[in-house]
C-alpha cells in the first residue's frame, strides 16, 4: 500500500467534505425559508460528520499506516429524505430560483464525491480502506438520491406549470 497515496486521497476527501459543508452552510444561510434552510443545514451537518471521521482516519493512518472502521453507521437515503424533505418544503423551493440552482450544483458535487470514493474503494488493497470508501460512497449516493429526486420533482413542476408537456 502506498502510504503517500492513501494520505493524499484522505486529504482530498477531507477537502471535498469541507467544501460540501461550506456550500450547504452558505445555502442554508442565504435562503429566506427556515424549512428549506433546515434541509441544507442537515446536509451540512452530515458533511461535518464526514470531515471528522476522515480526519480521524487520516491521523490513524499517518501514525499506524492502518485504516480503522469502527461503528460505521448505516445511512439510508429514505430516512434522511423523510426527515428533511416534506411535501410542503418541496413546494416552497422555487423551481427556477436560488435553491433550485443550489440543488443542481450540489448534485454535481455529490457525483464527484461518489466517483472519488468508488474509485478508491475499487483500488484499495487494505480491507478496512475498502470498507471505509464503500461506506462513504454509499452515504453520498444517499445524498445524491435525495437531490436527484428533488430536482426531478422541481423539473416536473415547472414543466407542468409552463405547459411543456407534449400532450
Amino acid at each position: 500500500m502506498d502510504t503517500n497515496k492513501s494520505l493524499d486521497i484522505l486529504k482530498m476527501a477531507i477537502l471535498m467534505e469541507k467544501r460540501g459543508f461550506a456550500f450547504y452552510t452558505t445555502v442554508a444561510e442565504q435562503t429566506s425559508d427556515p424549512e428549506i434552510s433546515n434541509v441544507f443545514k442537515t446536509m451540512a451537518a452530515e458533511e461535518s460528520i464526514h470531515v471528522k471521521f476522515l480526519s480521524e482516519q487520516f491521523l490513524s493512518f499517518e501514525k499506524n499506516q492502518e485504516f480503522t472502521c469502527p461503528n460505521l453507521q448505516d445511512q439510508t437515503a429514505d430516512g434522511i429524505a423523510n426527515m428533511v424533505l416534506s411535501g410542503e418544503v418541496k413546494n416552497r423551493i422555487a423551481a427556477a430560483g436560488f435553491e433550485a440552482a443550489a440543488i443542481s450544483a450540489a448534485i454535481d458535487m455529490e457525483k464527484k464525491a461518489i466517483d472519488v470514493y468508488s474509485t478508491q474503494a475499487e483500488t484499495a488493497t487494505d480491507p478496512n480502506e475498502k470498507i471505509l470508501y464503500n461506506w462513504l460512497s454509499d452515504w453520498e449516493k444517499g445524498h445524491l438520491k435525495i437531490l436527484n429526486d428533488l430536482d426531478n420533482e422541481l423539473k416536473e413542476k415547472i414543466w407542468y406549470n409552463n405547459q411543456f408537456w407534449p400532450f
